[in-house]
């Protein structure tokens, strides 16, 4: 899988990129993930990629041109291209594992006071939002997609039962609470059903703790 994420901070990106399970995917080749400068396409010399909107108002709003320049240089004919954007589309597991299946995805990050319409009208497939608050810019909700994408890929994480069972895995699921060493920590103890080597009454227990949590 190939994403290209288009951004006027590509710095950002850095950390989150190079740490854990991502960093682990792109080592295997398991996906490849490419930082674009949006600036790289402005057209004067000032790099130059907003603008004062028409009518007037706060802000300043992206450049429809310098946009489609970009998209043409990036996207093949396989391309599903998405902004990230409060006004979108609730972002789910569900569409992670919907975006999964895609050979190359382009996510564009906005900033300042927004896009030109003519983005979201002509150039876009879809827009995607992680939640109905209101960020500096589309950088960290694209790390978000990335992440849950990525950590979905066929060999990024090697204990395939932790993907069926985890959070969100399946509508309305939740995961069961867990335990480890030491059994007996200030008085709070590990239930008593996880000790007990019963397989069966374990499986038991863990289904109605996650039905609790649904």
């Amino acid at each position: 899988m190939k994403i290209d994420i288009l951004t006027l901070f590509p710095d950002m990106f850095k950390g989150p990129f190079s740490e854990s399970i991502v960093k682990r995917a792109q080592k295997k080749d398991v996906v490849e993930i490419k930082i674009h400068n949006l600036r790289d396409w402005a057209k004067d010399k000032h790099k130059s990629v907003d603008d004062k909107p028409y009518g007037g108002g706060a802000g300043m709003v992206l450049r429809v041109d310098v946009v489609d320049d970009a998209l043409q240089d990036l996207k093949k004919k396989n391309s599903k291209i998405i902004l990230l954007s409060p006004q979108g589309q609730k972002f789910t597991q569900s569409k992670a594992k919907e975006l999964l299946k895609l050979d190359h995805l382009i996510l564009i990050a906005g900033h300042y006071e927004g896009f030109d319409e003519r983005i979201r009208e002509n150039l876009i497939d879809e827009e995607i939002s992680i939640g109905n608050y209101v960020l500096t810019g589309g950088e960290l909700p694209a790390m978000v997609v990335v992440d849950s994408i990525v950590r979905l890929l066929p060999g990024v994480l090697g204990d395939k039962e932790s993907l069926v069972d985890e959070t969100h895995s399946k509508p309305g699921q939740k995961k069961h609470p867990v335990y480890t060493r030491p059994e007996n920590f200030k008085g709070w103890k590990v239930p008593d059903t996880l000790l007990s080597g019963n397989h069966k009454e374990i499986e038991k227990w863990r289904k109605e703790k996650a039905k609790k949590a649904a």
